[in-house]
């Protein structure tokens, strides 16, 4: 894969990647930047014992300009749909996304027959007319840049005569994404239902919608049957939750079709009790042949006892007259060394554990490169806490979680709130959706040793400090719990003149 400028924007053409689940080699990422420094995450990949090859700041140092890096990786028993993107700065304003699936070794049951064909759709929403250079250097003046205006579909924005060609009577598999900065997206195939397979790497309960949402950060698989008299239907992106909305769309063309005729497009409203009520809906299927167990070797994550109990709340501020996003009052500020090279040599004055909060506080917000400590195999209930008026998501690197509880609107989180917690089916995915004015909960096994980065999918807001680094860490010092440090590690900052003999266990 290959990095270019073009008019100061850093592009790359969307790929597709495909690996296979659980094979004993490691699976190569292989990456050559000839603009810009550039760090690639993989959005939703445990890349278990392995933070160094998590591909953001705080764990990776910045890919020069003319260099080549691989990441490498052990799949383990991740199956699904993913997706990765430029990390830094806003630089994924400028795209650089694309798609990775995971298939399950041949032979292993799946709970839908094979599709007739596999489907990609990468949808995001996009700044017309400005470049990343230019929204960083707004965010870098304390002023936030607007919302953008425009919708992607597999990185184009005028996408009025691109196709898929599919046959009448057969079935096809979707897999959606959200690669956007900020906004939630509705999905919708007029005409067709969508059935939910899998989100994220978790196989669903295979239940039918006529669209989903699909928050910032967010990836999903639907099984769509070609039922519908055969001609041309439109599939139908478009913003939701704003004030005007924004819409692009391809074409899904019956190859036996003889008609030009669309189905119109209907306009769905901001209705927020609507998509509480779908996303309640999503839940684990307990029947699928391969699904996730946690730390204690058992799938019943609601007997296990809760080790510590977070609460995270995002707030807005002004500090030194500059805009800035917290959480639990600390913005984070990046520190001049990754993190996990820092943790890893020793080197003193980069970070310090527990410099976050486990509730929100009433102080304003300070500036701190936050790391919040945690034990290995530790198991946290997480609560976020939305007071704002808009959809917020976040995303936790190297894990799934389980969405145990999604509150009502204006509602607030309570002890009592536990009550109506799921705690048998509830669905495990990477990235969930905060709505306005109400809480979700989430189970987390901390079960992957490392330096993770936690953060909010709106990427102005991460960039202006909401988001933090949980450092999971384990006193056996083991390869069994971790992978040493890589052989073509970068190294920069106070690392630049370390080597892997100045390890300090």
């Amino acid at each position: 894969m290959a990095w270019w400028p073009d008019g100061g924007f850093l592009m790359m053409m969307m790929t597709i990647i495909s690996f296979v689940q659980a094979e004993d080699s490691n699976r190569f990422f292989d990456l050559r930047v000839t603009y810009g420094n550039v760090s690639v995450t993989k959005n939703g990949l445990h890349l278990k014992r392995n933070s160094y090859q998590d591909g953001v700041y705080g764990t990776t140092c910045p890919i020069p300009p003319g260099k080549n890096y691989t990441y490498a990786f052990h799949l383990e028993d991740q199956i699904g749909s993913f997706f990765y993107f430029p990390s830094l700065a806003v630089q994924k304003a400028a795209g650089g996304f694309g798609a990775i699936r995971i298939l399950s070794r041949p032979g292993t049951p799946v709970p839908f027959p094979q599709p007739a064909g596999d489907f990609t759709i990468l949808i995001g929403d996009w700044y017309t007319g400005e470049d990343h250079k230019d929204l960083k250097a707004r965010l870098d003046g304390g002023r936030m840049i607007p919302r953008p205006y425009s919708v992607l579909i597999n990185g184009n924005e005028d996408t009025a005569s691109t196709s898929l060609t599919v046959d009448k009577g057969k079935t096809y598999r979707f897999r959606i994404s959200n690669v956007g900065l900020q906004l939630s997206l509705n999905f919708e195939i007029l005409g067709h239902m969508l059935k939910l397979v899998e989100v994220e790497g978790t196989y669903t309960i295979q239940t039918k919608f006529t669209s989903l949402d699909i928050h910032v950060g967010q990836s999903y698989s639907v099984l769509v049957t070609m039922d519908q008299p055969p001609q041309n239907y439109s599939i139908v992106v478009g913003t939701r939750f704003t004030d005007s909305r924004s819409t692009n769309r391809i074409i899904l063309h019956y190859s036996n079709s003889k008609s030009s005729k669309f189905v119109p497009n209907r306009q769905p409203d901001n209705d927020i009790d609507f998509s509480i009520k779908q996303a309640r809906s999503i839940k684990t299927n307990l029947t699928a042949s391969r699904q996730r167990q946690d730390a204690q070797g058992s799938y019943h994550y609601g007997r296990i006892k809760i080790s510590r109990t977070l609460i995270l709340e995002s707030s807005a501020g002004v500090v030194n007259r500059k805009q800035r996003y917290a959480i639990n009052g600390v913005s984070f500020v990046p520190a001049d060394t990754p993190l996990k090279l820092a943790d890893y040599f020793k080197i003193k004055g980069v970070f310090k554990v527990g410099s976050i909060p486990d509730k929100p506080g009433r102080a304003g917000i300070r500036l701190e490169t936050a790391v919040m400590g945690v034990h290995h195999k530790d198991f946290l209930e997480i609560v976020f806490q939305n007071r704002e008026k808009y959809v917020q998501t976040y995303h936790l690197d190297g894990y799934n979680f389980w969405v145990v509880g999604i509150g009502n609107r204006w509602s607030t989180w309570s002890h009592a709130s536990r009550r109506d917690y799921n705690l048998r089916d509830a669905i495990s995915r990477s990235t969930t959706q905060v709505y306005p004015k109400s809480w979700t909960a989430i189970y987390v096994a901390f079960d992957n040793v490392g330096m993770w980065n936690f953060r909010s999918e709106f990427w102005a807001r991460q960039y202006l400090g909401q988001q933090f680094y949980f450092r999971v860490h384990s006193p056996a010092n083991s390869s069994r719990d971790e992978y040493p440090l890589p052989k073509n590690a970068l190294l920069c900052g106070r690392a630049s003149n370390r080597h892997r003999r100045d390890f300090i266990p």
